[in-house]
């Protein structure tokens, strides 16, 4: 697979004077939906309603929106270090088989040509997966229980076609995003929806809530004796000069397009697929405190307005599903804070975290982490909806990542268990645990009133909400790290 080039520079798109025209959506079975949009220019319009355009219909085979399939890297919870790069190869080897037979799966014209994908993906998937159960073998380890049973992949529903979409919740807690909370109803008829995705696979209407029939459901725990209340912010930017790549690092080192969506970077300036810890400590950085050299990433908001971006033939971009302008964030703050309980300690250089789950449609919620809100109205959180804000308002995308090391490892097979989240009751950290300050991260985008957006998704997740997510990796200098640390124990606001 042709390595993306790296693009250095994009000028943002221009949304003034853009208005959303009523649009019809089409839920498609093969593809998730399509949904006709057209985005005018007011001083081009002359008063005309703008066109709509006729989209044509696949298939009768409704219901059947996506391919799920077992996600085996969840399952790793011990990968013996000389059989690592195998097996990181090897699970981005799995995603590259997924993405190319949704495509296939998105293309079939009835039940029949759909679940014909299937069988050549299992055929794809089983020496692959007998593979990595091989490599962590000969390296010394114990493949996990079951593995072998994994190859097997389903047609499922988009669960939020057709439904009302519930309010998400969010407590105030660094934890996962639990379901519950009152039913808010969609757009109704006559609402705006989403614009054409020009490949079909989503979002659609039931993507979508309205802030303003969301009710505040914040709660902040109150912090112990013995807390940590202090704060350290570090200005990075808002990736203005355009770092753009469809790697991860973390979770496929080594391998181009490793996560088939584009993703926003602020911070460390030699971050790709290739980079070593070395490579970080060598790199430039955008923030302003030079002993900052941390990689921020996160999967980039795109507007579809039926614009293309330049990666609209590229890994990432449009090969992989992704279209529309991307949006450059209008800010960005980074927050590091302390715990409810205790005090932090520094976090080791290098420790990487990721938060979220880019599967979480297909996988489940359970370690979504992601929350949508829209400015003036941060005390209502959105889980698994994108907000729909009012003129004037701006969206909102929010992480909390976890902020409790096991006080050994920088990573893990699975990228998760070397780290946790604090109780959400008692805000205390597992046992065996330690409190290191967490990463908080807020987004802000500037973009039309309206489902006009999302983000960037594997193609089979169909670009839903609960699978945002945001990657780090801390390579602050060790001196600047204990001063956070001790900023943060102290009490004191500091940058």
């Amino acid at each position: 697979m042709g390595r993306t080039p790296r693009r250095t520079s994009r000028k943002r798109s221009q949304l003034a004077g853009r208005a959303i025209a009523a649009s019809a959506a089409l839920i498609l079975g093969g593809g998730g939906m399509v949904a006709v949009n057209v985005y005018a220019n007011a001083e081009e319009s002359n008063g005309s309603p703008p066109a709509q355009t006729q989209s044509g219909e696949q298939g009768g085979w409704p219901g059947m929106a996506t391919i799920s399939c077992p996600d085996v890297g969840t399952q790793l919870s011990d990968v013996p270090d000389g059989a690592r790069a195998d097996v990181d190869r090897r699970l981005a080897e799995l995603d590259t088989q997924i993405t190319a037979a949704y495509e296939k799966f998105a293309d079939s014209k009835d039940t029949d040509q759909a679940e014909a994908v299937l069988g050549p993906l299992e055929e794809q998937r089983r020496p692959t997966i007998e593979g990595i159960g091989s490599s962590i073998d000969q390296a010394g380890g114990q493949p996990p229980q079951g593995i072998d049973g994994m190859a097997p992949c389903t047609m499922r529903a988009d669960d939020s076609a057709g439904q009302q979409p519930p309010q998400g919740g969010d407590d105030g807690q660094e934890q996962p995003p639990q379901d519950g909370g009152d039913q808010q109803q969609p757009p109704g008829d006559g609402a705006e929806q989403p614009p054409d995705q020009q490949n079909g696979n989503g979002p659609e209407a039931g993507d979508f809530v309205d802030i303003n029939s969301v009710q505040p459901n914040v709660n902040r725990p109150g912090k112990q004796r013995g807390a940590s209340r202090g704060t350290f912010t570090t200005k990075c930017g808002t990736n203005e000069n355009g770092k753009f790549n469809p790697d991860n690092v973390i979770a496929a080192p080594g391998v181009s397009n490793g996560a088939h969506h584009m993703h926003d970077y602020v911070g460390n300036q030699a971050t790709d697929a290739f980079s070593s810890d070395e490579d970080l400590a060598n790199g430039d950085t955008t923030c302003q405190n030079q002993g900052d050299k941390s990689t921020y990433y996160w999967p980039v908001l795109r507007l579809q307005n039926g614009e293309n971006e330049n990666d609209a033939g590229a890994d990432g971009g449009g090969k992989d599903q992704n279209v529309g302008k991307i949006q450059t964030p209008s800010s960005v703050t980074l927050k590091f804070a302390g715990n409810a309980t205790s005090k932090v300690v520094a976090m080791p250089r290098f420790l990487r975290i990721i938060t979220g789950d880019a599967k979480a449609l297909t996988n489940g919620d359970a370690n979504a982490n992601a929350s949508w809100s829209c400015t003036g109205f941060e005390d209502r959180q959105l889980k698994d909806k994108y907000p729909i804000c009012p003129e004037g308002s701006q969206v909102v995308r929010s992480f909390k990542f976890q902020s409790c090391w096991d006080g050994q490892n920088t990573d893990s097979a699975n990228h998760r268990t070397h780290v946790a989240f604090a109780d959400p009751k008692s805000g205390a950290c597992p046992q065996g645990f330690k409190a290191i300050p967490q990463l908080v991260q807020r987004i802000v985008y500037d973009v039309p009133p309206g489902p006009g957006f999302a983000v960037d998704s594997f193609p089979e997740q169909l670009h839903k909400p609960v699978t945002d997510h945001g990657d780090f990796i801390n390579a602050f200098d060790d001196k600047l790290m204990q001063r956070v640390a001790k900023c943060i124990n102290s009490g004191q606001r500091c940058n």
